[in-house]
């Protein structure tokens, strides 16, 4: 992941990009080897954080770029296929459509202006973002074979490509646009477990729409975001 997310910041320096924020969002947050990115790089990392995953991203910024990405949660295909957590979470909802955490997180960096040209994973999730997305520059990394297992590029062959690509999408960034889910912003999320719904559902900002089901109306994106957040992280017995 360090190597994958080096050639991308390596290639985008190579292409003109004088401000680079890296946001380090797989699992706990902390898993990038900070010390080998160049001293100019910004990392976000840990969590909870506002913004989520694209937590350091403004308006300020050109664009935005996704480095080892999955599909959602409701395709059938995939490696590892989930949307925000694969134990708790069986559907995400944007104003009635179903969204990889991809399509969530280019909604977040649409509101600010900010288009999402580039991208990598596996062949489902590059399948989904493009279809949604647009004609954004892909890298496919691995071709799913199932849940837990693919057949895959080498490190060395991915790192290769995935600098070429960002290299590619730069070369043409005016030619994208930012991705915007008109506000308000319809909020469903669907637990694997009921428990969490109905507990919510005494929030009286939640409606429970089914057993396993609740709906939130955000005023923006941000506020969407940071209940997802809220729903991802937050646990009763979590200590300072």
């Amino acid at each position: 992941m360090t190597n994958e997310t080096l050639a991308a910041v390596q290639a985008a320096k190579e292409a003109g990009a004088t401000e680079i924020v890296v946001s380090d969002s797989h699992g706990n947050g902390e898993n990038l080897l900070i010390e080998l990115f160049p001293r100019d790089v910004r990392i976000v990392r840990s969590w909870p954080r506002h913004g989520g995953m694209m937590a350091g991203l403004d308006a300020s910024f050109d664009a935005a770029m996704f480095v080892g990405y999955h599909a959602s949660t409701t395709n059938p295909h995939g490696v590892r296929a989930h949307t925000f957590s694969s134990a708790h979470l069986a559907r995400v909802g944007l104003n009635g459509a179903a969204v990889n955490e991809g399509e969530f997180n280019a909604a977040y960096a649409g509101s600010f202006g900010v288009p999402v040209i580039f991208a990598s994973g596996d062949d489902a999730a590059m399948s989904e973002l493009k279809s949604r997305l647009g004609n954004l520059e892909t890298v496919e990394t691995k071709k799913s074979l199932g849940f837990h297992s693919a057949e895959t590029l080498t490190p060395e062959s991915s790192c290769e490509k995935i600098s070429a690509g960002v290299k590619a999408a730069l070369g043409r960034v005016r030619d994208f646009k930012p991705y915007v889910v008109k506000p308000p912003v319809t909020l469903e999320i669907t637990f694997k477990n009921y428990t969490p719904a109905e507990a919510l559902s005494y929030l009286r900002v939640v409606e429970r729409v089914d057993s396993h089901t609740i709906r939130f109306v955000a005023k923006d994106m941000a506020e969407a975001s940071d209940f997802v957040d809220f729903i991802d992280h937050y646990n009763p017995e979590m200590t300072p």
